[in-house]
């Protein structure tokens, strides 16, 4: 029986020790999913991929990665390694004062060569659409902009799995035309959360809607009718 690459099981988050947001949450991500995430504004979307790279840690329940369970940082500081989380934010993301820094820092840090890396840049970037961004200053970009390179940041760093929150906000139809062929053409499993409709039915492959703090299953078509 093949494992799940991630797993949640009967998880409970409350904000602030009080407001509860997910409530005995189960959820399983397998190698070549890609799965979506609809709900409400507020439902918990965020806070769920929060979770599985230890950003937020449960009030009850399991978070288990790559088949261990996650309980401490220094279990979370090897998750984050093999798990890429675009921020909701492209702020969040970006840090650096050019384009090719920002998409460099996490290859650099996980220790390749410069040669190497730069060529990761050149091919992400261009994989993006942004090639020749390279030198441009990263807060002097569009909105649009900003959210590309954040995604070149994470998918430089290869992970395994890819957590996307609301990954073409603020893209223009041709961009998003773009985001949605290169995502399918990746062989990582991914989790997508987004509120665009045609984007998910031709991005997921199954679609779940999260819902009074438990996930529940929806295909493509509901996608389209729900209130997402």
């Amino acid at each position: 029986m093949i494992d799940p690459l991630i797993r949640l099981s009967k998880v409970d988050f409350r904000y602030d020790g009080h407001h509860l947001v997910l409530s005995q949450c189960d959820f399983e991500l397998y190698r070549g999913q890609r799965v979506a995430i609809i709900g409400a504004n507020g439902s918990g979307k965020t806070t769920l991929l929060h979770l599985i790279v230890g950003l937020l840690r449960p009030s009850a329940g399991v978070i288990e990665a790559f088949g261990r369970p996650r309980h401490s940082e220094a279990d979370f500081r090897e998750v984050r390694q093999r798990v890429g989380l675009l921020f909701q934010d492209p702020d969040d993301q970006l840090f650096c004062p050019t384009v090719a820094e920002d998409v460099a820092f996490g290859p650099l840090n996980l220790g390749k060569p410069r040669q190497e890396v730069v060529q990761i840049v050149q091919q992400t970037l261009a994989g993006l659409g942004l090639a020749g961004y390279e030198r441009r200053v990263t807060y002097k970009l569009s909105g649009g902009e900003k959210r590309l390179v954040s995604l070149a940041t994470v998918l430089a760093m290869q992970p395994e799995v890819l957590l996307l929150d609301e990954p073409t906000a603020g893209l223009d139809e041709q961009s998003t035309e773009n985001l949605q062929r290169l995502l399918s053409g990746l062989r990582q499993a991914m989790v997508l959360v987004s509120h665009q409709r045609d984007f998910i039915a031709r991005t997921a492959t199954s679609v779940l809607k999260l819902q009074n703090g438990r996930l529940h299953p929806a295909n493509a078509e509901a996608a389209h009718l729900s209130n997402i």
